[in-house]
């Protein structure tokens, strides 16, 4: 839906903006309500107050590319290596549908989360409903090892699904993509910055401070904004002094209930 000429789109009962985070969105405690209102969401979350100098909310972007120079030899030398082991290049979301289930599917295997895989079904469905993303592919023997899906959002990049077959880890398929996408889009395409999304709040991932150390992110930080529907509201009242105990219980409805208290935590540490 359009709201404040904003596109707005459902992800797992929220609603979020699908606009690149750089782009201010402000709105007033009436227009969140008539939003919710309209859309019937369970909670909205934006962000504004991009590029702060601190805070606990974040994007993980990149905004320069000096080639090699600005790599440790570490990392050139795997980068080198996953090069010389490896083809990068950009494909089509058909390609990805058909050949990048396997990785999808073991990829999952490493990650811990409350989220379940999708069925190859939903998986190939959802990948040829992305026609307007950019697919990169890694291959090693003609193999699809690796993927990332990239939404281009004005003249940033989110680098925002990529999936790495856990067996060929060892031939640095992750430092010959992440080089060749960020030369692609920061020094040929001359975009304002590359990110890898925000901060993860569902669960752990490694890839943000991997990112960080070995290809010159850095976090930007944004002020974390959230309006709850009315019911959602009251839920989240009730239980926010009960966040540390509840975040202890091995129960996946709780779990989901927790990330929900951690995401207010972070909202109220800008009051």
């Amino acid at each position: 839906m359009i709201y404040k000429h904003i596109e707005w789109f459902y992800y797992q009962g929220a609603l979020l903006p699908k606009s690149p985070p750089h782009k201010e969105i402000i709105l007033s405690k009436k227009e969140e309500r008539e939003l919710l209102q309209k859309s019937k969401a369970l909670f909205l979350r934006y962000t504004k107050g991009w590029d702060r100098e601190e805070g606990r909310f974040w994007y993980v972007i990149k905004d320069k590319f000096n080639g090699f120079e600005e790599l440790s030899s570490n990392t050139r030398s795997k980068v080198r290596r996953g090069l010389k082991h490896s083809i990068v290049k950009k494909v089509s979301n058909i390609t990805i549908a058909k050949e990048g289930y396997t990785v999808y599917k073991e990829a999952f295997r490493n990650y811990v989360t409350i989220k379940k895989p999708l069925d190859e079904e939903r998986y190939k469905q959802e990948i040829y409903n992305a026609k307007e993303d950019d697919f990169w592919a890694v291959y090693c023997e003609g193999k699809l090892i690796a993927y990332s899906q990239n939404r281009i959002e004005e003249e940033s990049v989110n680098y925002a699904i990529i999936k790495f077959h856990p067996q060929y880890l060892k031939i640095y398929p992750s430092y010959a993509l992440f080089y060749t996408m960020n030369q692609y889009y920061l020094k040929e395409k001359q975009c304002l910055y590359v990110n890898d999304g925000a901060r993860s709040i569902s669960h752990e991932t490694n890839i943000q401070d991997f990112l960080i150390d070995k290809f010159k992110f850095r976090k930007s930080f944004v002020i974390l904004c959230i309006a709850y529907r009315w019911d959602i509201a009251l839920i989240i009242k009730l239980l926010y002094p009960f966040r540390n105990i509840i975040k202890k219980i091995e129960v996946i409805f709780l779990k989901k209930i927790s990330i929900l208290l951690y995401q207010e935590e972070i909202r109220r540490s800008y009051e």
